[in-house]
């Protein structure tokens, strides 16, 4: 099945299903001579890991990973990078049911009209468990971006079904199952307790930014930066929109407000454009942010076909995250790390004779 490479000089190939025995990914074009561990890598997979707590599905993944190629004496080769994580804790048998039935909401429908035959266990390849992989590469990529660069990736969710989150302190996103940027979370695990016992789900947004990023990465007039983040990022399992900067709040701007103005250093009074000018970088923060749909597998009877085309109701059983936004700023973060370096790796490769 082809599309499942991700960059081009960082060039990612994810590999694995759900519920077989791994998931995995190659890296191949990693700049030789960077320091890296699996300890360099695990600290993301954590964060992004499921059964992490009671607002999250409960697979209980442990989702260690192993590199297998690419790393010699502690430093990268520039060879292919092979990262392995094991599958340790699949239920197929919660899938038996669905085997002939399309749920709404899923890749089952799309999935057996193109191929002809699907897994339906746990989703197979349109499954959420093939992000584990992306994170372990974005953790690669994050590495070297810091050291290169000393760009910095974070992430957090600004809103949970209609619930606002403000932003109070980055040192808060990690002291808590949300990723939310604030001390008091009780609304939100209120809000989820309540959701929970009604067997549905909700959808959420999430904001991601990069500082630190030079002048000069992406390139006119099909690859720009903001034209590939915004790929990366529907690229994401539920993600529905996408926003560079403002996004569509720009539309109600006047030109004399938006324009970010320019100051002496190369610094700008304002970022309306999310660090982004013309598809190319201009040194302030990528400012991206994400809506993602509620989860589909929901307990909640819906009316669907099954292979046969004929009606059926269905109800989804098995481990399923009630809103798959809570462990998905990892995965953003990651996407945003693997655009990045392909553009730093572009521009170095074209202007890296050019004086700034």
């Amino acid at each position: 099945m082809s599309g499942n490479t991700f960059g081009t000089l960082f060039a990612v190939t994810n590999f694995g299903e759900s519920h077989g025995p791994a998931v995995g990914c190659v890296i191949d074009g990693c700049p030789p001579g960077m320091d890296l561990s699996e300890a360099d890598i695990q600290p993301e997979l954590d964060r992004r890991r499921p059964g992490t707590s009671k607002f999250v599905t409960q697979r209980n993944e442990p989702d260690a990973v192993e590199i297998l190629s690419g790393v010699y004496e502690g430093k990268t080769t520039g060879t292919p990078i092979a990262l392995l994580i094991r599958n340790t804790d699949q239920r197929s048998k919660d899938y038996g049911e669905i085997a002939r039935q399309f749920r709404p909401g899923h890749a089952d429908y799309t999935y057996f009209k193109k191929y002809g035959i699907r897994d339906p266990r746990g989703g197979g390849r349109s499954s959420a468990r093939l992000t584990a992989p992306t994170v372990a590469a974005g953790a690669v990529a994050k590495k070297w971006l810091a050291d290169q660069f000393g760009v910095r990736i974070r992430g957090h969710m600004t809103q949970i079904g209609e619930v606002q989150i403000p932003f109070e302190d980055w040192a808060q996103v990690d002291q808590n199952p949300f990723f939310a940027a604030t001390a008091d979370t009780q609304a939100l695990e209120d809000y989820m307790g309540a959701l929970r016992k009604t067997g549905d789900s909700v959808g959420a947004v999430l904001r991601v930014t990069a500082e630190g990023v030079p002048v000069g990465w992406g390139q006119p007039l099909y690859d720009k930066l903001s034209a590939d983040i915004a790929w990366a990022m529907m690229g994401l399992n539920a993600v529905k929109g996408v926003e560079i900067g403002d996004g569509f709040a720009s539309a109600t701007h006047k030109g004399s407000m938006h324009g970010d103005t320019l100051l002496p250093g190369g610094q700008f009074a304002t970022n309306h454009d999310g660090g982004v000018l013309g598809g190319i970088s201009n040194g302030a923060p990528i400012e991206v942010k994400l809506a993602i749909k509620p989860t589909s597998s929901i307990l909640v009877p819906r009316e669907s076909v099954d292979v046969d085309d004929q009606p059926i109701e269905l109800i989804t059983k098995g481990r399923h995250d009630p809103c798959v936004g809570i462990r998905a700023t990892p995965i953003a973060e990651a996407l945003l790390a693997l655009v990045l370096i392909e553009h730093a790796l572009r521009d170095r490769a074209q202007c890296g004779d050019v004086v700034r």
